[in-house]
């Protein structure tokens, strides 16, 4: 495994109520280039809502996070942070094709062309030239479509929620062995997943989110 020390992601004293519940206590984390690290919690534990705020798409009502040597302030929403970006359950277009849906949101950035699209769609296991809309893709199918569209910009951090929810097995393993590879090209990853195996198979350092903070956790205990 290739060690990078630079810091893709630090974030310190988070803290987040939802209405009156506070559900984020004062997070410290930080991640590396070319590493992973998994956030494994029970569900409702805040790592949904964690990876949220990392991405810009939430703010928190305290704390600071630097995203590849940037503050991350508000304004910096969604589509500006430079992160690739796969939370919860993907939304596309339903009557659109999965090329067609990717082919919009690419025009969020203008980084990539039509042909990076087409290659990412064919490297998750999808037919670029499938003009049915998503609506009649199958969850798997969907899922694969979400991954392409968090890794077709290239970026170099990766925030991954439940990346393999749903997913086929004839493809859970080839996109495990993506994300191996991802690292080793100094990616830095974030994945929340309830599969302790595949978290003791890829992930770097194990994250336990619990009442509210994130603490060292190791498969074994």
């Amino acid at each position: 495994m290739t060690s990078f020390s630079a810091h893709a992601i630090q974030a310190t004293g988070i803290e987040k109520r939802l209405g009156k519940i506070e559900i984020l206590k004062g997070v410290d984390f930080s991640i590396s280039y070319g590493e992973i690290v998994s956030i494994v919690g029970a569900n409702g534990s805040g790592k949904s809502l964690f990876l949220r705020i990392l991405a810009g798409l939430v703010y928190p009502d305290k704390g600071n996070i630097t995203i590849g040597g940037k503050p991350l302030r508000p304004g910096l929403i969604g589509p500006l942070a430079d992160v690739g970006l796969l939370i919860e359950t993907p939304g596309f277009l339903p009557y659109l094709s999965g090329l067609d849906n990717l082919k919009l949101l690419a025009m969020l950035r203008r980084r990539i062309k039509e042909q990076d699209i087409v290659d990412t769609l064919r490297a998750v296991g999808l037919d670029p030239a499938d003009v049915r809309p998503v609506r009649t893709y199958s969850l798997g199918m969907r899922q694969r479509l979400g991954i392409a569209q968090a890794l077709m910009e290239g970026q170099k951090i990766l925030l991954l929620d439940e990346p393999t929810n749903a997913l086929d097995p004839e493809f859970h393993d080839k996109f495990l062995e993506m994300l191996t590879e991802l690292r080793s090209n100094g990616v830095a990853i974030v994945m929340t997943s309830h599969n302790l195996q595949e978290v003791e198979r890829l992930a770097d350092k194990v994250l336990l989110m619990k009442n509210g903070v994130l603490t060292e956790w190791s498969i074994t205990t």
